[in-house]
C-alpha cells in the first residue's frame, strides 16, 4: 500500500492517468459503489467538487482542473465501443450531497442520459433490498485484479482466491439491483428530490 500523500505528491492529474490505462488495459470491467457516483460517470462539476475535497483534506498540490479533465478524457471508454462495464450504485448515492441542487440535479440527468450506453450495465441497490451477503465497502474490479480506495491509501487484490470471493460477492449485490426502468425510477424519485426546494 502506497499513502495517497505519496500517490498524489504531484497532485490529482498524475493518479488520472494511471486509471486511464487501467481501464484502456481492461476489457470489462465491474464496480460496486455504495455512496457516490462511479468516476467514470461522474459529470465534470461533480469530480470537480471530489478532486477539491481530496486536495483539500490531504493537503496534496492543487492541480484540480488538470485532473478533472483527465477524468473528463477516461471517460471515453465508455463511447469507443470496445469495452463493457457492470456498475451498481447504491441508493445512497443517488443522495450523497456532493457540491450541492445543481450539482446533484446534473450529475443524475446524466446517470439518467446514459444508463442505456451498450458499454454500460448500470444497476442501483435499493437502500431496501435484502442482500444475500453482508454489507461491503465499494470496490472496483477487472480481469487478475480488485481495488478499493481507503481514507488513506488504495488496496490492489491479486490472490485469484480473493478474486473469487469478489466475484461471488459482486454476483450477490447485482442480485438485488434494480436495472432497466426500475433503476431509472430510482434515479428519477432522487431527481425530484434534488429538484425540491
Amino acid at each position: 500500500m502506497v499513502p495517497w500523500q505519496q500517490r498524489l505528491a504531484t497532485g490529482t492529474e498524475d493518479i488520472q492517468d494511471e486509471v486511464i490505462r487501467w481501464y484502456r488495459e481492461a476489457g470489462n470491467g465491474k464496480a460496486y459503489i455504495p455512496d457516490m457516483i462511479w468516476g467514470t460517470l461522474q459529470t465534470e462539476a461533480y469530480a470537480t467538487v471530489i478532486l477539491r475535497r481530496v486536495v483539500d483534506f490531504l493537503g496534496v498540490p492543487d492541480d484540480v482542473p488538470a485532473g478533472v479533465a483527465k477524468r473528463m478524457e477516461r471517460q471515453q471508454v465508455l463511447y469507443d465501443g470496445e469495452r463493457h462495464y457492470d456498475v451498481v450504485l447504491g441508493e445512497q448515492a443517488l443522495y450523497t450531497n456532493v457540491g450541492g441542487k445543481s450539482v446533484m440535479r446534473g450529475q443524475l440527468e446524466r446517470l439518467l442520459r446514459d444508463i442505456d450506453l451498450p458499454s454500460l450495465r448500470l444497476g442501483i441497490l435499493p437502500a431496501t433490498a435484502e442482500v444475500p451477503i453482508f454489507p461491503v465497502p465499494g470496490f472496483n474490479m477487472r480481469e487478475g485484479e480488485a481495488n478499493y480506495e481507503l481514507l488513506s491509501s488504495g488496496v490492489d487484490i491479486t490472490d485469484p482466491a480473493e478474486l473469487a470471493l469478489h466475484e461471488k460477492a459482486f454476483a450477490a449485490i447485482s442480485s438485488a439491483a434494480s436495472y432497466g426502468s426500475a433503476a431509472e425510477g430510482l434515479i428519477s424519485k432522487a431527481l425530484t428530490y434534488w429538484n425540491g426546494d
